[in-house]
């Protein structure tokens, strides 16, 4: 296996814990177990080293492997999975966790996120403390969360004392996310965005595609810089290795001032997924602790 030796020009965010992830990862949301594999071999081929996936994607088990057989330092690779709801609570979290690590088949997790809060649950405290405990014990690097409200991020940080060091929200042009991210930049955490190319409907939107014709590059390196200019930390996805590797080329030109304006002109506050106050999808049925 041959691997780019321009990994060094990813830029990295040193998280509030003091630990750092690297800016630019690859996320596997909707990549089939079967293909999960391969794909996260292509990205690692072209140069990523942060890695995104989650229990809930049910391809843990094929993204471990292919960390595993890469022959890469294990050090080198940047790892994060979530904890899905429907385990969230404090004994559930562990066992939920001790599950995503023997499928993943690697000893420790560098980011560990609560993948929703189902605040109607009333149990993301709880579980986050649990996360607490295995940063604690040396399992998890960093511990964070996903989809968090300022409401919600305000009462983890009352309630047990830690900042989550990452919130990993759906953040695109068209859902710039101004607020929450003016909290996280107040309280040092940071800002992952999921969805970084509104799940390719932005891709012909006449202002990025206007704009990838000035800089000579594509809708989808256009939207990535403009996560990466604005220091925020993005995981784009695809399970073709051409688009895998043309993602991953980004770092040969910058967005000017004027066009970076034009981009923030395409925000209206537009969701692609859920809602994160509303959504409960494995909301917990009964106490679970």
């Amino acid at each position: 296996m041959t691997f780019r030796s321009e990994t060094s020009a990813i830029p990295s965010i040193v998280l509030n814990d003091g630990n750092v992830i690297p800016q630019l990862g690859f996320g596997v949301f909707q990549v089939p177990p079967e293909d999960v594999q391969p794909v996260v071999t292509a990205a690692l081929e072209a140069g990523y080293r942060s890695i995104d996936t989650a229990a809930i994607y049910g391809n843990e088990e094929g993204t471990g492997r292919a960390i595993r057989e890469s022959g890469l330092p294990r050090d080198e690779v940047y790892l994060t999975t979530k904890l899905w709801n429907s385990d969230q609570g404090y004994d559930s979290t562990l066992r939920a966790f001790d599950a995503s690590m023997a499928r993943l088949g690697l000893d420790y997790l560098d980011l560990y996120l609560i993948h929703w809060p189902v605040a109607q649950a009333d149990r993301f405290v709880e579980t986050f403390k649990a996360l607490q405990t295995l940063k604690a014990e040396g399992r998890v690097r960093s511990i964070g969360v996903s989809n968090f409200t300022v409401a919600d991020l305000e009462r983890v940080i009352g309630e047990t004392g830690e900042i989550p060091a990452v919130n990993q929200v759906e953040l695109h042009p068209r859902l710039a996310q101004r607020e929450l991210r003016a909290f996280h930049d107040a309280n040092a955490i940071a800002t992952e965005a999921w969805s970084p190319l509104g799940q390719g409907t932005l891709l012909d939107d006449h202002t990025i595609v206007s704009i990838a014709d000035e800089v000579g590059g594509t809708p989808a390196q256009v939207l990535i810089r403009w996560h990466l200019q604005q220091g925020i930390v993005v995981i784009p996805k695809s399970v073709t290795p051409a688009r895998i590797a043309a993602n991953f080329d980004v770092f040969g030109f910058e967005l000017t001032r004027d066009q970076m304006d034009a981009i923030n002109a395409l925000d209206k506050g537009a969701r692609i997924g859920p809602d994160p106050t509303t959504f409960t999808a494995g909301l917990p049925a009964s106490p679970n602790t």
